[in-house]
């Protein structure tokens, strides 16, 4: 027999629950995001640096600093380059 949808969400409920009460731990799920090519990612945008900065909302001297590995992205914003990466219109349609 399968687990359904609802015994699936239902388990996860229970699971959340008993870690606010402080019992058992919280699972972590860690995703490794490799070091984007930032310049690659920006040039199928089709932005100008500047225009790239503003939309994923860093100063443009980071942008440059990371085009020109003087720094690496690392976080959220690593997160947001690795999606752009793989769907360079995202930013434009879910943000407008």
């Amino acid at each position: 027999m399968t687990e359904t949808a609802f015994q699936r969400i239902e388990q996860g409920l229970k699971e959340a629950l008993a870690f606010a009460r402080g019992e058992g731990e919280g699972i972590v799920h860690q995703i490794e995001v490799p070091v984007p090519d930032v310049q690659a990612i920006r040039a199928q945008t089709g932005l100008s640096q500047a225009e790239f900065a503003r939309s994923i909302g860093v100063k443009k001297a980071t942008l440059l600093n990371w085009e020109q590995h003087r720094r690496t992205p690392d976080g959220p914003a690593r997160v947001l380059l690795a999606l752009i990466a793989k769907d360079p219109g995202i930013v434009r349609r879910v943000l407008g």
